[in-house]
């Protein structure tokens, strides 16, 4: 089915003027005058702000699933703690390419809205919960495959992860330094170093 190029210049103009202000910042009459779009056009798409809140977030996680989560852990040849790692990789150039500008649209949202609004609170905790679950999967597959030490608890490693991960993005946004990012990362990868199990030497034949 055809997107219509009406809906998607309203969507494409209010995620950039709420990325730029918040959500409550942002009015219907900057997002009318901005996108061009007249109220007849609105309306027939969104039967409210709140509507147009929910379509953003939902078009900011399923671009995030898409182009992020889904090509990486989604790759069945690619070891799974490669896809952490990978992801990590992600995330870090993502921050680089912005210029620790902007920081992560979903955050952003989250910080705003989790404590005022009950419908964006379930809609984003549903959205982390997916990235947690992409982590959680590559994590009980390592340890499925002997690459992760037995005693870890996937669930709990990948929670630790995703609120690192977002706390890092939080502060290179504010100090407007790679570096913050850069050493989060780093921070990261040494923090999984003790549950990764050496690989094994194959056995060798005993003579008799």
């Amino acid at each position: 089915m055809s997107r219509s190029p009406v809906k998607e210049q309203i969507l494409e103009v209010a995620t950039g003027l709420m990325a730029a202000q918040g959500y409550h910042r942002t009015s219907l009459d900057d997002v009318l005058r901005e996108s061009g779009a007249g109220k007849g056009n609105f309306y027939h798409y969104f039967h409210s702000k709140e509507d147009l809140g929910y379509a953003i977030l939902d078009r900011l996680l399923g671009r995030f699933e898409a182009r992020t989560l889904a090509p990486i852990f989604g790759d069945g040849a690619r070891d799974p703690l490669g896809q952490v790692d990978a992801f990590l990789d992600e995330i870090l150039a993502t921050q680089r390419a912005r210029n620790c500008v902007g920081g992560c649209p979903i955050g952003n949202l989250a910080t705003e809205l989790a404590d005022a609004h009950e419908g964006f609170r379930q809609r984003l905790a549903d959205g982390f919960e997916r990235w947690r679950q992409y982590l959680a999967a590559a994590l009980t597959r390592a340890q499925t495959l002997g690459a992760l030490a037995p005693d870890v608890e996937p669930a709990a490693l990948a929670h630790f992860l995703v609120a690192s991960i977002e706390g890092a993005i939080l502060l290179t946004k504010v100090q407007k330094d790679i570096r913050v990012m850069e050493h989060c990362v780093a921070e990261l990868r040494r923090h999984l170093v003790p549950y990764r199990r050496p690989e094994r030497a194959a056995p060798t034949s005993v003579a008799r």
